[in-house]
């Protein structure tokens, strides 16, 4: 028998019928939830299995009577899938103040009986009884709160044996900073659902902490890469924190900038050498596109310009300028061996004949001059490129060589490399601009650049930066890159910082000497990265993949800082004048020269 409500109209009925048909419709849509909800989930004992995905969840029980600030730290960074979650229950302080006035008195007359019984002092029972009097003290003051607190993570492997191994890993860490950890054993589904972003606390497992101790389990930690002294570098992305440092006080003065072109590695290079001029350090930079002309014109700088019309000249066959106790045929025989390189630039590999012949006639060409192991060669003329080739000719079997060699000296590439040295280096900032050469020259002038300045390095010892950009067209070669090897290495003892930059990253890492570069430079620079180099990148610097991520979607000027075990997000920030300085964005370049014509127009028509 169907019972009708006589007072419902209707259009009640049919509106009634409408909404309980909209429900039934609403129960077979798939909701957010199915959407984002696991296929499946299996429940165990120690762990639970979710999509295939294994997960284990602990919860710290104990802990020390002093935390540092970072201990949660090595927790945090670990290089491991991991949820953490944090429940913090505050509680009221007349509670907490009762409860620690009947704690004090338990605490008194356990000792006052100890003492009637004539027992030795326990140490422990008075370390108790003066930090909770201490606490009391501060909790009426009102300086501190009281809190009960949970801390519960969750970590992730694709199977159980590396579960547990990572377990194991975890529990160790946090152990050896005294700081207690259990699996939530038959509380796995618990444990998991605490550890989600849902705000549940399911296992409620606590422990009693006050405003100082709760402080150092604030999660988001950053490295910071800062010094007393140096120059800044940048912003740290992480905390807003300034990063400074002076690269002068690493084990090596070494630095490598790597980015795709655009993302602005000149832009923060260029930025160092201005603020390290203005500390002192002298700055040799090598330029192969003219991006440094505007700046060493700015602070009065020397801008050499290396090329076939060029007055500027290099003669590779300069003597370096010999140290305190080093004898002259050590000089000699390391010019020697420096040429034997260059020979192989220009002339291309070289087979055991023809590097006997090459390594004969060197040493007679120094000879014509008498400069000889035994000689003393102070102020002796010092031989050019067309007296090697005169000596090449008169040897039996070297013929080829002095005809290969011809067009450095009477032929198409006639000059640049045979006549005299006649470059000052005795400015503060000294640049030298390749950019006018011819590609296949540019190698050549660049490792003949860098011996004629690693002779001046060892000649006089100065605080200096010696700046290589694009520094891939070095590893090309192998002379090219293993010379730039050797000066990257044995540049700390002569208070010289290299700056190795690239965009060309599978050139300069796929190089037998790329890698050992990079290890051997304290401060690395990484900034916005291309896919197809992000790869090698990470294999090479150990990346995380959150770092690898970061560096795909940085803006320009934005990347990664190493100094060291350190580093930290990067923003490159310059004032206002710096920027105009330094930038080598094309369309600002122009407003600024067309500003300065402007002005130097309405000085003339003020005269």
């Amino acid at each position: 028998m169907k019972l009708f409500n006589k007072t419902e109209s209707p259009e009640a009925a049919a509106s009634r019928q409408v909404l309980k048909a909209e429900e039934e419709f609403r129960r077979g849509i798939t909701s957010l939830l199915d959407l984002i909800a696991p296929s499946a989930m299996k429940i165990e004992t120690t762990y639970v299995q979710v999509s295939g995905k294994f997960a284990r969840t602990f919860f710290v029980l104990t802990y020390p009577r002093f935390l540092s600030s970072n201990w949660l730290s090595p927790l945090i960074n670990l290089d491991q899938p991991m949820d953490i979650s944090m429940f913090v229950y505050p509680m009221e302080s007349d509670v907490v103040m009762k409860k620690l006035k009947d704690k004090v008195g338990q605490l008194q007359a356990t000792i006052a009986m100890n003492e009637d019984k004539g027992n030795v002092r326990d140490p422990m029972l008075e370390t108790a009884y003066h930090d909770v009097e201490e606490l009391r003290d501060r909790l009426q003051q009102g300086t501190e709160r009281y809190f009960r607190f949970a801390l519960y993570y969750t970590i992730y492997a694709d199977d159980l044996p590396t579960l547990d191994k990572i377990s194991a890993s975890v529990e160790s860490l946090l152990s050896s900073k005294l700081i207690v950890s259990k699996r939530a054993m038959l509380q796995t589904e618990a444990g998991f659902n605490s550890t989600l972003p849902l705000g549940l606390d399911d296992l409620a497992i606590t422990a009693n902490m006050n405003t100082g101790p709760l402080s150092t389990t604030f999660p988001f930690v950053s490295a910071e890469v800062s010094s007393n002294d140096g120059i800044l570098y940048g912003i740290n992305r992480h905390n807003n924190s300034l990063i400074l440092f002076d690269r002068f006080q690493m084990e090596n003065a070494n630095s490598v900038v790597f980015a795709k072109s655009g993302a602005g590695k000149s832009y923060a290079v260029k930025l160092e050498i201005l603020r390290s001029l203005m500390l002192g350090t002298d700055v040799i930079a090598i330029d192969p596109e003219n991006e440094y002309k505007h700046l060493a014109e700015a602070v009065g700088g020397s801008f050499l310009n290396v090329s076939l019309n060029s007055n500027s000249r290099i003669n590779p066959f300069d003597l370096p300028k010999g140290i305190e106790g080093e004898p002259q045929s050590e000089i000699l025989r390391s010019a020697v061996i420096n040429l034997m390189g260059l020979m192989g630039l220009m002339l291309g590999k070289l087979d055991p004949t023809e590097e006997a012949i090459m390594d004969r006639a060197l040493w007679e060409t120094y000879a014509a001059h008498d400069i000889t192991q035994d000689s003393d060669f102070t102020g002796k003329e010092i031989p050019t490129m067309a007296d090697l080739v005169s000596v090449l000719s008169g040897i039996t079997g070297a013929e080829s060589l002095a005809q290969r060699l011809g067009k450095y000296v009477e032929g198409t590439f006639a000059g640049i490399f045979n006549q005299p040295t006649n470059i000052n280096m005795s400015n503060q900032l000294v640049v030298f601009s390749v950019r006018d050469l011819e590609d296949s020259l540019r190698p050549i002038a660049i490792y003949v650049i860098l011996q004629f300045i690693w002779n001046e390095v060892r000649a006089t010892l100065k605080k200096r930066i010696l700046v290589i950009d694009e520094a891939w067209w070095m590893m090309q070669h192998e002379d090219s890159a293993k010379f730039l090897f050797g000066l990257v290495k044995r540049a700390r003892k002569y208070y010289l910082g290299v700056s190795t930059i690239t965009q060309d990253v599978s050139d300069f890492l796929g190089s037998a000497y790329g890698k050992p570069i990079v290890t051997n430079s304290s401060i690395q620079l990484l900034l916005k990265q291309s896919p197809a180099a992000i790869d090698m990148i990470t294999q090479t610097f150990f990346l995380t993949e959150g770092e690898k991520y970061l560096l795909l979607e940085s803006d320009v000027g934005e990347g990664i800082f190493f100094a060291g075990l350190k580093h930290a997000a990067i923003k490159i920030v310059a004032s206002y004048t710096e920027d105009q300085i330094i930038t080598t964005d094309p369309k600002q370049r122009l407003e600024i020269e067309r500003a300065k014509a402007e002005l130097e127009e309405q000085g003339g028509q003020g005269q």
